[in-house]
């Protein structure tokens, strides 16, 4: 509730605030293709998390497209596919992925290193009240090795990482194709699947949801390429001047996975569901418009949304309806509100939170 409180007081009380008009990116302007969401059928039976894949509920969902190279579709095609697929049950969210990789490689054994600075793993990060605060994120290697911290908010708002935070019930279980740790041979994929339990996820906005929720949801994977005269003398050596490479589900559009506005979604569907289209995300564009406008604010603080120029097209029944700045002993704060011809509105303040209501 006190979300919601200060976004009220700062429209009503901010020196500057006001209705303004529509503003439209100009035309010619480049478009960018909105996020992506996937269906999470409800489980008739629980997967047994071994690593295997082949549970009865994994049939009845879909694979994801594969990854992308972070930064978008622009930038060269990931050498190995990655695919993701969703299941759900009133006791937590299930998580599946296959990661083609000729290396299977993992050194880190101890809950909570931080895994992608030595080793290929899989990732995951969750906002399931899609606020952009609090949000999870879960890491893990090819020996099944997990580290989970949460977020309070993203690092470009002074977010701290909480590595102390838990996932309480978290089960991982790894299956390989191939030889795990043997430099010399050439492997073919690993398998992930994960179990979330819903009582885990409280402190992030989480619950058991029901069929219709969207949760706020993205997967990474960190490559690292492997020098090849090390491989053949049996040993993982990282290449020289080779940054690692982030491969994702939905593109950031920068190599930046803190930025929640950007994620795709999950969305839970009942059992007979999982291959049926899921309804149109009208929030995506508009909540990707406003992390554009508030990474803009940040570095400036006259930044004026009406003038805003942003890859983003706002969909026509989305306008920018209010705007309010002000100072208060040395600090900033901001809030822009887009409205929905139906009523609904997105807002983001000066932390960078997003808020969903209903305009009276």
């Amino acid at each position: 509730m006190s979300r919601f409180i200060v976004i009220v007081c700062l429209v009503s009380c901010a020196c500057v605030a006001g209705l303004v008009v529509a503003m439209r990116v100009p035309e010619g302007a480049p478009a960018l293709k909105g996020p992506f969401s996937q269906a999470a059928p409800k489980a008739i039976t629980m997967p047994m998390i071994d690593g295997k894949l082949d549970d009865p509920c994994w049939a009845q969902a879909v694979w994801s497209d594969p990854f992308v190279d972070i930064e978008g579709a622009e930038k060269p095609k990931p050498l190995y596919a990655t695919r993701v697929k969703m299941v759900w049950d009133d006791q937590g969210l299930y998580i599946a992925a296959r990661l083609e990789e000729p290396h299977l490689q993992g050194t880190l054994k101890y809950h909570d290193s931080y895994i992608f600075h030595a080793d290929n793993d899989f990732e995951v990060f969750i906002d399931p009240d899609g606020d952009c605060h609090d949000y999870g994120e879960l890491e893990l290697n090819a020996l099944g090795t997990t580290w989970d911290l949460l977020l309070t908010k993203p690092y470009r708002n002074g977010g701290r990482a909480l590595d102390s935070w838990e996932i309480k019930g978290l089960r991982v279980a790894i299956g390989v194709e191939g030889t795990l740790n043997n430099p010399t041979d050439t492997d073919t994929a690993w398998t992930v699947e994960i179990a979330i339990p819903w009582r885990s996820l409280g402190e992030i906005g989480g619950g058991v949801p029901r069929p219709g929720d969207r949760w706020r949801i993205n997967f990474s994977r960190v490559e690292w390429q492997w020098d090849e005269a090390a491989l053949k003398q049996g040993k993982y050596v990282k290449k020289a001047n080779q940054p690692e490479a982030n491969w994702v589900w939905s593109s950031q559009a920068e190599i930046n996975m803190h930025l929640p506005d950007r994620w795709g979604s999950v969305v839970f569907v009942n059992a007979g569901d999982g291959m049926k289209p899921l309804p149109t995300d009208d929030t995506a564009m508009p909540r990707m418009w406003l992390g554009r406008f508030h990474q803009a604010w940040l570095t400036n603080p006259q930044t004026d949304a009406n003038r805003f120029k942003s890859p983003i097209v706002l969909p026509g029944e989305w306008q920018v309806s209010q705007t309010a700045s002000a100072t208060s002993g040395g600090h900033r704060y901001s809030v822009v509100t887009l409205r929905h011809t139906d009523g609904r509105t997105l807002s983001i303040d000066h932390t960078g939170r997003i808020g969903a209501g209903k305009a009276p």
